[in-house]
């Protein structure tokens, strides 16, 4: 996976936690500021590993 591609790889991987844990915290009554929080505790608990072990997307694919 070159440089960009795995740049790429790991932005939608912590957008995707990202989304993932607001939409938990908020279904689970936390204000605004309590779901950014756990949605950024998301992202610190991301594992990279598996996203490194991801297999890179087609050139012209989204990742």
């Amino acid at each position: 996976m070159n440089n960009k591609r795995l740049a790429e790889a790991v932005r939608e991987a912590c957008l995707q936690a990202a989304r993932e844990g607001y939409a938990s915290a908020a279904m689970s009554g936390l204000c605004h500021a309590g779901a950014v929080e756990v949605s950024l505790d998301a992202i610190r608990r991301l594992d990279l590993e598996a996203v490194l072990r991801a297999p890179a997307p087609a050139p012209d694919e989204k990742p």
